[in-house]
């Protein structure tokens, strides 16, 4: 009969109420998800409140003014989807492409490849502008690319690759054409003005930056983009003018629904409330602090890898603080590396994407893991697998 160990013979396995094994704790140093602020995670224990909770209305008001904050803007309609980022795209392009609008997408990393294919499927005549992998994308060649887009869409911080790009740029000459922006890895990690930089649509997710448990998508819409959008999109779920009645627009002070809320759908309520706190977490220490946290957490762990030899993969001047890439050293089994990480230290870092799979790694140091303990764990760990 094979053995059961338990919590005392690996202290990293957490246990039922029978002494069976159930989960290990893992130190998630990869592209995501992150470790969760202890606030985010304590506010899952919460006893749980009814969607309709008079309670539970005022917290998820106050979840969307704190996403304000977060996202920069004063949009009325500031929500967290009740799905993920990638749901965040589905509805970023299916509530605004109408069939054979235009649409140009800057291609820079997977994130981008994404983009054009949901666009595609909304019916847009999609522009790609194909740039290399690792470097920001190329403003002016995205800006002519067509004469008149109905819509501009770009990652600000591209998962797959480690590499920022200029959002404000691209919003000072987007000219009559929505802007529409992926920021999940950048959201509450790095400066994010939305309405400053011309941002009309925004979606994002909660497992990076923001140091939440993966399951929503903080959303963002402006008044122009409403104003163009699809009136009966394709997707009854995604539909922003069905979910406007429920949260977001109904959540503004005096907004046009008068507080009133109408039925759409149950949304995680558990899930809201750890937004909530998270949020709070970081509002409660700055926006600007927190920003500054990742960049000193970020250079401090690029700094210890270019001094051990190993060479970064996104472009100079162009690098995330809070997502770094490394090319995995030449003889190096780049899957055997990730494995005796998590294995012998419970580290998990991520590979790379599309043809760099194998080629590069992917460390995250974000929200909670953005310090400089964590950046100095992950070179030691390195250190001790790559000797071996």
């Amino acid at each position: 009969m094979p053995s059961i160990r338990t919590a005392s013979s690996t202290p990293e396995l957490f246990c039922d109420g029978y002494g069976r094994p159930m989960i290990h704790a893992r130190k998630l140093f990869g592209p995501g998800p992150s470790n969760p602020y202890p606030e985010a995670t304590a506010a899952l224990g919460l006893p749980l409140l009814g969607h309709l909770d008079p309670v539970f209305i005022e917290l998820m008001d106050e979840t969307c003014d704190r996403l304000r904050e977060a996202w920069g803007t004063s949009n009325a309609r500031t929500l967290p989807l009740s799905a993920t980022g990638s749901a965040g795209m589905e509805a970023a392009f299916v509530n605004t492409v109408h069939p054979g609008d235009v649409v140009v997408v800057a291609v820079n990393g997977l994130f981008g490849v994404r983009m054009c294919d949901v666009a595609a499927r909304c019916g847009a005549e999609v522009v790609p502008v194909e740039h290399e992998w690792g470097a920001p994308i190329d403003v002016e060649r995205v800006l002519s690319a067509h004469p008149s887009p109905a819509i501009i869409a770009a990652v600000h911080a591209e998962t797959s690759t480690g590499a920022r790009s200029d959002i404000a740029a691209l919003g000072a000459g987007k000219g009559d054409a929505l802007l529409l922006v992926d920021a999940v890895t950048s959201i509450g990690g790095i400066e994010l003005r939305a309405d400053d930089w011309g941002i009309d649509i925004g979606y994002a997710g909660t497992q990076k930056c923001l140091g939440v448990a993966p399951g929503l998508a903080p959303f963002t819409i402006n008044e122009r983009a409403f104003d163009r959008r699809v009136v009966k999109p394709q997707s009854w779920y995604l539909d922003l003018g069905l979910l406007g009645g429920y949260v977001g627009e109904a959540g503004v002070r005096g907004g046009t629904n008068g507080g009133g809320r109408t039925y759409h759908h149950t949304a995680p309520t558990a899930m809201i409330a750890s937004l909530h706190a998270g949020l709070g977490r970081i509002l409660e220490e700055g926006l600007p602090a927190v920003w500054q946290r990742h960049e000193d957490a970020g250079r401090l762990l690029q700094d210890g890898l270019e001094a051990r030899g190993l060479e970064l993969f996104a472009e100079d001047g162009s690098r995330l603080p809070e997502l770094t890439t490394v090319r995995v050293p030449d003889g190096v089994d780049s899957a055997v590396i990730r494995k005796t990480l998590l294995e012998r230290h419970g580290i998990e870092i991520g590979g790379g994407a599309g043809e760099y799979a194998a080629s590069v790694w992917r460390i995250g140091l974000m929200g909670h893991n953005a310090t400089p303990d964590a950046a100095l764990l992950v070179l030691a760990a390195l250190d001790d697998v790559l000797q071996r």
